[in-house]
């Protein structure tokens, strides 16, 4: 899509491929030259290939634009970050040096990452990688899985999509109860979930879902303690941000053959390839899927060259001030 024009556009991240075929960046006008990048860019090398470009377009939270690399970036005018917000761009910095910060509508994520919970949280219970392996290898019925009807399913966030996860989880037949530090009894009832204290919860639920946004008062808030407080067999999924859990006591529970997870999201994304994580048998992991759905990518992209578009015409839109 590249070409010598006046206007250089790179969109990043673009880890399936899809970004050229789900709007039209060919409207953006002869002079735009659009690059995709498929690969995630080294942080020691972001500032180096991506200084030619006026316009970054980021894919949510996968590439961090900080005050160091935005000083970096000379010919920088306009950013486009995909979601409502992204606390890995530092627009106080970049609206400093004069360049325009514009974002995008959510999409279907929401309900695409309560879907994705259930299905780490059946996964886990019904052994269903293993037995996907078994098939594919003409084997048959080696695991005994587990009913989630009667059990206790605790949340930790009741927000829009914990309150989701709530009421599949109320469809099944389990007792939804939840913590979080300001979730009072009426907030929980309302959300469909009985509240319950940290220490409750960890210790009395079959399986544990975190529903809460990343930020310094609850990065590693299941540490330790908590995991340590787990019912034998238990389930922990996590398909908020990976920093939520302490990652070396989670990994020393999932060694131990303690407790089982279902995780979608990781301390450091992509997942390494050699990570520990990978060879555990009693951790169903999945690369980061909550969001990442058809509709929600199309609305993502169309929302991105709108923005470029209406910035070129000097009214940018949906213009990100805080």
């Amino acid at each position: 899509m590249t070409q010598a024009h006046g206007i250089r556009v790179a969109v990043l991240d673009d880890y399936q491929g899809v970004a050229a075929g789900l709007a039209d960046w060919a409207g953006l006008g002869p002079d735009v030259a659009v690059d995709v990048f498929r690969e995630p860019v080294p942080p020691a090398e972001a500032a180096a290939r991506l200084a030619p470009y006026d316009v970054l377009c980021l894919m949510r939270e996968r590439m961090p634009l900080d005050a160091a690399l935005a000083a970096a970036l000379p010919a920088l005018k306009l950013v486009v970050f995909t979601g409502g917000r992204n606390p890995s761009v530092d627009t106080a910095a970049l609206r400093a040096r004069g360049v325009t910060v514009c974002n995008t509508r959510n999409g279907e994520g929401g309900i695409a990452t309560a879907e994705l919970t259930v299905a780490l949280m059946l996964a886990c219970a019904r052994a269903l990688p293993r037995e996907f392996a078994n098939m594919a290898g003409g084997r048959w019925q080696e695991t005994l899985g587990e009913g989630l009807e009667g059990r206790t399913l605790g949340l930790v966030g009741l927000g829009r999509i914990g309150a989701r996860v709530a009421a599949v989880g109320r469809a099944l037949g389990m007792r939804v109860t939840a913590w979080s530090p300001n979730l009072t009894p009426e907030r929980a009832e309302a959300g469909g979930a009985t509240l319950a204290t940290r220490e409750v919860l960890f210790s009395q639920s079959d399986v544990i879902s975190l529903h809460m946004v990343l930020a310094p008062s609850t990065r590693g808030i299941v540490g330790p303690a908590e995991i340590a407080r787990m019912r034998p067999g238990a389930i922990l999924i996590n398909t908020s941000r990976g920093p939520l859990i302490d990652e070396a006591a989670l990994l020393a529970a999932l060694g131990e053959g303690r407790i089982r997870a279902g995780l979608d999201v990781f301390d450091r994304e992509p997942l390494p390839a050699d990570h520990p994580l990978r060879a555990l048998p009693n951790a169903v992991l999945t690369p980061h899927l909550g969001y990442v759905t058809q509709s929600t990518f199309r609305m993502f992209y169309e929302d991105t060259v709108e923005a470029i578009a209406a910035w070129r015409q000097g009214a940018p839109v949906r213009v990100v001030t805080a």
